[in-house]
């Protein structure tokens, strides 16, 4: 097996997280990191907090063997690695994906894309000019609840779709980050662009381009003006309803949660904090098994999906496309647009 070697930028909570998964996975080494933060270089990350829990992102890291550097740029251009993870802040998205693709590496960029449209057509440019493989940590996509209720979907066994509820409750991620910048609606976006963009991603990963969106929001909650709570109503063709909320407004000790119903002809499919079911008409309860000991997130999924397609030379589009990413970002715009004017918004697609 061919070892994979990744240069790792930005040891966050995201950072952190996949630094511990590349660990499991095997053939797989970090081979070099890039952090502004002096502590994280030398792998002390006690500071390293998130939103959803499970995992000991704060342990100390071994970086014996690892190359570090506190330039992301001088990282990109001057080692010896197969991709580049980017887990850092909104805004440094795009010179960072634009930057390696132009070394030649492929590139795992954490979401979201990037912080406007101005930034998304500059990585779409760069994306289009490079033939190494891109992808974007949205990663319900591969989360195991969201992959088996899509495919169940697209078998067409429970019928078509009635309604879709989404949710995505945070407890308030104030003082989670560097520099607190979470808090910063012009370095975030708010939890409209870093939470609630999960579900609108998943709305399009499992229907399709909506044709507009109506979206209701309440900015500098918690925040000094980001929209920090949600609700967007989806509209497509057929008349299905379908609606995402998200927010990171309620207090530090309130479980972090993410849902979803989804109403069909023959059976309702449903993941909340009593697990993932789906309970048909005829009125059997089925609990589906994931299969998801040896990757039980859907972080771990992508992040091996995306190696193995490197190791492979195999064009990764499992999970998603640059299309479908630039889709979803798109739909995000809208509701961010939506909000701010008060009326329903064509989405307008690039």
């Amino acid at each position: 097996m061919r070892e994979i070697k990744v240069g790792l930028i930005g040891l966050g909570f995201m950072g952190t997280t996949h630094w511990g998964i590349y660990q499991q996975l095997p053939g797989v080494r970090v081979a070099a990191i890039a952090d502004v933060d002096p502590a994280k270089r030398a792998g002390d990350v006690r500071k390293v907090v998130g939103n959803i829990g499970g995992g000991d992102n704060s342990k100390p890291l071994d970086l014996r063997g690892v190359e570090v550097f506190d330039d992301a740029l001088e990282l990109i251009a001057g080692v010896d690695v197969d991709f580049v993870d980017l887990c850092v802040p909104t805004p440094d998205h795009a010179k960072y994906v634009i930057a390696a693709l132009a070394a030649g590496k492929h590139v795992f960029c954490e979401k979201p894309l990037c912080r406007n449209r101005e930034q998304l057509a500059a990585i779409r440019r760069a994306v289009e000019k490079s033939d190494r493989f891109f992808n974007v940590g949205m990663c319900i996509r591969a989360w195991p609840e969201y992959a088996h209720a899509k495919a169940l979907l697209d078998s067409g066994a429970a019928g078509k779709v009635k309604t879709a509820l989404f949710r995505r409750l945070s407890p308030s991620v104030d003082g989670n980050a560097w520099e607190n910048w979470f808090m910063s609606e012009a370095r975030s976006g708010g939890a409209i662009l870093d939470l609630h963009l999960h579900d609108t991603d998943a709305v399009c990963h499992f229907f399709g381009r909506p044709e507009r969106v109506r979206s209701m929001g309440v900015r500098g909650v918690v925040s000094d003006r980001g929209i920090d709570q949600v609700i967007t109503g989806y509209q497509y063709a057929d008349g299905k309803m379908v609606t995402a909320e998200g927010g990171w407004c309620a207090a530090k000790n309130v479980p972090f949660e993410m849902s979803f119903q989804l109403v069909c002809e023959k059976a309702t499919v449903k993941l909340d904090a009593a697990g993932y079911h789906v309970y048909w008409n005829d009125g059997k309860v089925e609990t589906p098994e994931l299969n998801a000991k040896e990757l039980p997130t859907g972080w771990h999924r992508e992040l091996s999906y995306f190696v193995n397609c490197v190791r492979d030379g195999v064009v990764p589009d499992r999970y998603q496309t640059p299309q479908s990413i630039f889709d979803a970002f798109s739909v995000v715009m809208a509701e961010i647009e939506s909000v701010d004017s008060g009326k329903p918004v064509e989405v307008k697609y690039v």
